[in-house]
């Protein structure tokens, strides 16, 4: 039976007014690779199938930084919830058509906030040591994984973020993305709320690129040029997880 598909928006379809996470993602850029669905599908939680578009599905690598951090309504702590994050990612859609993010693995460089985001929604959290750096027009996003390991792995992003860009049908595809599906011990499926305002994107040229993340978390190491998109951020809200 064909699965009838949560259709792509701008907006999140359900919102979330009572998140267990508050977060702001700041100075973000994605670096997004097409690959044959078939790649990917042995990485999916059960239930879940590749997101496709024009029968490519796509690997993401973004890196951004994470401030404002807070837990069921908790102020955020200045320490804690300020910090570089890098992510693997991919995209699926579950048998009720919702859509969502498959994290492969995710870089932070505060150890409390990874401990607490593996234990609430089982996301594989990173230690890592991080850096984001502005240079004359330009960002530059730095990390070399710490535990668990392979130690050491990680990569360096520059770009040069340009001109607002309109959302086509792709760049809604690759950003239009209202959960997360995550698996929990025992094989089960997770599937939690994300809801933002719409993202307010910029074209981004490319100048560095070297990445260990991505054949870390178990993927083919990317081939071409990425499709780039960069964004000075959104506030984000996560809902509670349920079984998909």
């Amino acid at each position: 039976m064909r699965r009838v598909l949560q259709p792509l928006s701008e907006t999140p379809p359900v919102p979330v007014r009572r998140p267990v996470f508050r977060q702001t993602w700041g100075d973000l850029t994605m670096l997004h690779w097409p690959v044959d669905p078939a790649v990917v599908q042995p990485f999916l939680p059960a239930g879940t199938l590749p997101d496709v578009f024009e029968g490519r599905t796509w690997i993401g690598l973004v890196p951004f930084v994470m401030s404002r951090v807070r837990v069921l309504g908790s102020p955020p702590l200045p320490w804690l919830s300020a910090f570089p994050e890098t992510n693997v990612r991919l995209y699926a859609t579950d048998e009720q058509g919702r859509r969502g993010v498959v994290f492969r693995s995710l870089e932070a460089s505060r150890l409390l906030p990874v401990l607490v985001a593996q234990a609430a929604y089982a996301l594989p959290y990173r230690w890592a040591r991080m850096s984001v750096r502005h240079g004359d027009g330009t960002v530059a996003y730095a990390t070399s994984r710490r535990w668990p390991g392979p130690r050491g792995v990680g990569g360096r992003v520059v770009v040069r973020p340009g001109a607002p860009v309109p959302t086509d049908p792709l760049t809604l595809f690759l950003t239009a993305r209202w959960g997360l599906f995550s698996r929990l011990p025992g094989g089960r499926t997770a599937w939690a709320p994300v809801a933002h305002d719409p993202w307010r994107l910029h074209r981004a040229d490319l100048l560095e690129l070297s990445d260990d993340l991505v054949p870390a978390a178990g993927l083919p190491r990317p081939a071409g040029t990425p499709h780039v998109l960069w964004s000075p951020g959104v506030s984000v809200r996560f809902g509670r997880p349920v079984l998909a």
